[in-house]
């Protein structure tokens, strides 16, 4: 047997395990990230939630960009957080049944993600860019108010789908939402976002 066919048999396996092994995603740019969440008009998927004091919350997530979204909590959890109009609420099932504690969606992290026009490459809006073999995760604050806290997102590749995000609030407590695969495309009702709607519901 010749020498060049004793190489090619040696060499034929490693080519067949190249082969099977996956490819290895790279890190995510800003721009890719941006035209991603651009792109995302509509999604819903199941999600698990680690709050600040430890304690986890399960439920499902609806978003219709821009600027609304939805988190529906399973039971026994009565919460429903909801952002739409502009605005951020927070029915609690309790005390606020019919009356959410309210605030500016502009003054939350998550609207970094909810805007019309998502642009991480502002200038001072990205604090960190990280790749760990597997995910890119991005650190974002909003440029002219670092002190509204700030969002971690977690993006996988081929193809980009966010998977997590960490949200760091004005007080530093962190709060982390980890989402199932994401459906996107659906035709999501603006009914599901309405919170002046979602009072008088609860109001009767």
């Amino acid at each position: 047997m010749s020498g060049d066919m004793i190489a090619r048999l040696l060499l034929a396996p490693l080519a067949l395990v190249l082969l099977v092994l996956p490819v290895r995603a790279d890190q995510l740019s800003l721009n890719e990230i941006s035209r991603y969440l651009n792109g995302l008009q509509t999604a819903t998927a199941d999600f698990t939630q680690i709050n600040p004091d430890g304690t986890i919350s399960t439920g499902e997530l609806f978003i219709r960009r821009p600027g609304r979204m939805r988190f529906e909590y399973e039971q026994p959890d009565p919460t429903l957080v909801m952002a739409g109009g502009g605005q951020v609420a927070i029915f609690d099932g309790g005390s606020n049944i019919a009356t959410p504690e309210q605030y500016p969606l502009a003054r939350t992290p998550l609207n970094i993600i909810l805007e019309r026009n998502v642009d991480l490459s502002r200038r001072n809006m990205v604090t960190g860019h990280s790749y760990d073999g597997t995910a890119t995760t991005v650190r974002a604050q909003d440029p002219q108010h670092p002190e509204y806290g700030s969002i971690e997102l977690k993006f996988t590749d081929n193809p980009v789908e966010l998977r997590q995000w960490i949200v760091t609030d004005s007080g530093g407590n962190r709060t982390t939402v980890s989402l199932g695969p994401l459906s996107t495309g659906a035709n999501l009702s603006a009914a599901l976002f309405n919170i002046p709607l979602e009072i008088q519901r609860r109001g009767r």
